[in-house]
């Protein structure tokens, strides 16, 4: 395994908030960040030591940027994959495209999940209103349609109810390919952040509550309020999924916890992943000595990966749209850490930043 000391350039292909604190995180280790998006005026460009402005298919600003840089990694997981696989020729990527292939398709998602014995929602894919419609007789509603790529805080994503029409739904979710998935009684939502190096070695925090408005994550508690039987569960879930999809870097494994076992013995079902830094662990970087940001650069630069245990439990609220304006207040409160994404125009659904704040010893 490749060690990079201080003073290596990391390419993050992305150029949102997440790429913006992983840059952050990255200088505090002596490390410089080079941002390839198509936007100058992206988060993670004005905290970054070089930026490459071009489209994610521009193959020789590709090439270019791969060659300037140490390692990649990245902050958005629909990258195309054939941009990443044209990084990957001249420059180490991590994660690689076979682990993007799972995480950007919900079929895939699924099907890979329940390969290694982990379970899911019940679920159809469908290709056209008519076949929704047959599929939709087959499921006990509510349901939830959802487009098996590019979807994410609850855009591509329509709650059927009894009485919708096919057409309407499928019209409404917008997208040439869908998933239909069955409705599921859940007690809760956690998710778990797993990191691992390229020689294997791995490490997790501990499982979070994350809490919804709007189909956006308002809220992550930590530590999650649910048995200790269960928390194993969820951790041994996200280590598996990381183990058999040789994940380099983070995975975000997003689970429900289930009222009572289903028939195979299990309290939680897999609802979704991501490799790479996730809103459920922004929390991690004033809870823990070593938060999920500085963790991703410890990883994809071969480093001694940080400890994950929290020194106190915590509360995230995320900032959307105009929360934002609540700074001056934010940042008088106590035991708060006001995290800002320096975007510059708010609007409704989008996230401006988020506050940690600390609800003492863990």
């Amino acid at each position: 395994m490749k060690i990079l000391p201080p003073g290596s350039i990391i390419g993050i292909l992305g150029g949102g908030q997440l790429g913006r604190m992983t840059a952050l995180a990255a200088a505090k280790l002596g490390y410089r960040c080079h941002i390839f998006c198509p936007d100058e005026n992206e988060p993670a460009v004005g905290v970054s030591a070089f930026h490459t402005k071009a489209a994610f298919e521009d193959e020789r600003a590709l090439e270019a940027f791969a060659k300037a840089v140490d390692v990649v990694t990245l902050e958005w997981e629909n990258v195309p994959l054939r941009s990443m696989e044209i990084v990957a020729r001249h420059c180490a990527v991590h994660p690689g495209a076979k682990v993007l292939a799972v995480a950007q398709d919900r079929e895939q998602e699924k099907t890979f999940a329940r390969s290694i014995g982990i379970g899911t929602a019940d679920f159809a894919i469908v290709k056209s209103a008519e076949e929704l419609d047959a599929a939709m007789k087959k499921f006990a509603l509510p349901a939830i349609l959802k487009s098996t790529r590019m979807g994410y805080d609850g855009k591509g994503q329509v709650k059927i109810a009894p009485g919708m029409k096919a057409g309407e739904a499928w019209a409404a979710m917008g997208a040439p390919v869908g998933i239909l998935e069955s409705f599921v009684d859940f007690a809760c939502e956690v998710s778990v952040i797993v990191a691992a190096r390229e020689d294997g070695a791995n490490a997790a925090y501990p499982v979070v509550e994350n809490r919804h408005k709007n189909g956006i994550l308002d809220e992550t508690h930590a530590p999650a309020q649910i048995d200790a039987a269960v928390a194993r569960e969820a951790e041994h879930v996200a280590r598996l999924l990381a183990e058999k999809l040789g994940v380099v870097g983070l995975l975000a494994v997003e689970l429900f916890v289930l009222r009572e076992a289903d028939a195979a013995g299990q309290r939680v079902l897999m609802n979704e992943i991501a490799p790479r830094p996730h809103n459920s662990g922004h929390w991690t970087m004033d809870a823990c000595a070593c938060g999920q940001f500085e963790q991703l650069v410890r990883a994809v630069c071969g480093l001694p990966l940080g400890d994950t245990t929290p020194h106190s439990r915590a509360v995230m609220h995320n900032l959307i749209g105009d929360d934002v304006k609540k700074w001056p207040e934010l940042l008088a409160q106590p035991n708060a850490s006001l995290h800002l994404y320096g975007k510059s125009e708010s609007r409704a659904g989008r996230k401006m930043g988020h506050v940690n704040v600390i609800k003492g010893a863990w």
